[in-house]
């Protein structure tokens, strides 16, 4: 039996849910006895919190000597046991399982002559593939239509119903087409907007570029839900990242109601939904229509997750909003409650979703804006830490900007000088956006000098007139992850960060 790793058993029974445990468990009963050392092994591996393959290797078998293969092959015969047991769990609800079993069931019958039996199963199989737009099992289900006429020698079926036929799979394959089509242009899109979120004239007119497929040219074109669901997608992403918000906030508006409007399909994949939950959420938030945003958070919490995946979703996206709520409007002691709640569950599950860059900042702007500047500068260092990738190379620019400002509020004005000199190497040459982090930094080490706090502010005053002029283009949307302006007008008035920003806050949404 070849060789499993045990990290790869561990991860896969850490991941089944508390139902699939329990199917586990009923479906080897009567196959194994209760106390079977594979039994014993996913008892091990549920109860254990951090994987330790030698504590493993004693929990089953002591201090008896183990054959070189015993305890691998132990390990590959239960990850493969779980394995069946999931497919089983799996079959109990799942449409596309379900389709699969008319299929070989119309298989199984048609090795045994058994045709009207198989003609029985194609119409239900039928019926259930086109109310769920399975377009490749609607080809198969076709392909055996023909299949059985052939083999029955039924000239006068194939004379008949050819012309039908050769019109629903030419029909299902320009679906697949098209829906295919629909999936590269919206990951074109998202590869290219994570890359670079500059959003420079010539990223700007690639995007536009890849919306003027004839695809986008009109809703109609998208003859399917799911075809629909892309087009939507495709729309949203493209006026996100063009900075056209009201039309960004429409979209999905559209399609959250296209969506809600198909709740069976909803049973199948709730993906999607999340998805444009969140997007929903973003945009409100950029709107200033906070109530919105509330409403559909709480949405997004009570959607029921069909995978381990789709929980992991919810709450990265519920605690990536919650977090951009309280930062857009100053409530950072109760974002920071919210980060408490959001690091415990972390602590008992996989945390890998979460390490990325939005979520740091996240975390840095939530303990910037409660004054816990220790734990600000561990958050942007761990962000700093990371491998880079091709994602969000803005941001590992302007986290050495606020690395130095964090480091400001310190008072650790020895270090501002060597700060100094590694972040302007980073930042090299650059275009007038990364000259403005320039001279935020040069701003930084200057203010960071003993001076009286008069010409503190008058140097913050000056800072302030460089910000403003670029803090306005829709190009450089950074600020809307780190209130620079607000941290500048609370050095200037001697006012809380987090007050300045509540305010601010306050005055724009006076309704």
């Amino acid at each position: 039996m070849p060789k499993l790793p045990s990290s790869k058993l561990f991860h896969l029974v850490k991941s089944l849910s508390g139902s699939e445990k329990r199917y586990f468990k009923m479906y080897i009963s009567g196959k194994e006895k209760d106390n079977s050392k594979y039994v014993q092994l996913f008892d091990a591996i549920d109860e254990m919190e951090e994987f330790d393959d030698g504590a493993l290797k004693k929990n089953i078998y002591g201090d008896e000597p183990i054959e070189s293969r015993k305890y691998p092959g132990l390990k590959a015969y239960l990850y493969n046991l779980i394995l069946k047991s999931l497919v089983s769990y799996d079959e109990k609800s799942s449409v596309d399982y379900k389709l699969k079993n008319m299929l070989l069931g119309v298989r199984s019958l048609f090795k045994r002559s058994q045709f009207a039996g198989c003609k029985d199963i194609l119409k239900k199989a039928k019926k259930l593939a086109a109310e769920y737009e399975d377009f490749s099992a609607l080809l198969e289900l076709l392909d055996w239509e023909k299949k059985i006429a052939y083999t029955q020698t039924d000239i006068a079926f194939l004379d008949r119903e050819m012309g039908r036929i050769e019109e629903e799979e030419n029909g299902y394959l320009q679906q697949l087409r098209d829906i295919s089509e629909y999936r590269n242009i919206f990951f074109r899109i998202l590869v290219n907007i994570r890359k670079d979120v500059s959003r420079n004239k010539k990223q700007l007119s690639l995007l536009k570029g890849l919306v003027q497929n004839p695809l986008m040219a009109d809703e109609e074109k998208a003859n399917s839900f799911i075809a629909k669901i892309l087009f939507h997608r495709i729309k949203s992403i493209y006026y996100f990242s063009s900075s056209q918000f009201h039309e960004f906030y429409e979209i999905n508006k559209k399609l959250l109601a296209l969506i809600e409007g198909n709740m069976r399909m909803l049973k199948e994949d709730v993906s999607e939904y999340i998805s444009a939950l969140s997007n929903h959420i973003v945009s409100c938030g950029i709107l200033g229509k906070y109530g919105e945003v509330n409403e559909t958070l709480r949405k997004l919490i009570s959607v029921k997750p069909l995978t381990n995946d789709d929980a992991v979703k919810i709450h990265r996206q519920y605690y990536s909003n919650k977090f951009r709520l309280c930062i857009a409007t100053g409530e950072f002691e109760a974002g920071r409650q919210e980060l408490k709640r959001h690091l415990t569950y972390l602590s008992k599950f996989d945390a890998r979703p979460f390490q990325k860059s939005d979520f740091y900042f996240q975390y840095f702007c939530i303990y910037f804006g409660s004054e816990e500047f220790e734990k600000a500068l561990e958050s942007l260092n761990e962000w700093l830490d990371m491998s880079k990738s091709i994602e969000r190379k803005d941001l590992q620019s302007f986290a050495r900007v606020l690395n130095m400002i964090v480091h400001y509020e310190l008072g650790n004005t020895l270090l501002l000088e060597s700060l100094f000199r590694s972040t302007s190497r980073h930042l090299g040459k650059g275009d007038k956006i990364i000259k403005l982090e320039k001279k935020i930094i040069g701003f930084i080490l200057q203010a960071g000098k003993p001076i009286s706090k008069k010409e503190q502010i008058l140097l913050f005053k000056e800072l302030k007139k460089d910000v403003e002029k670029i803090a306005a283009l829709p190009s450089y949307n950074i600020f809307r992850m780190f209130d620079l302006m607000s941290w500048i007008d609370s050095k200037i008035t001697g006012k809380p960060f987090s007050k300045v920003v509540k305010e601010k806050y306050r005055k724009n949404n006076t309704n």
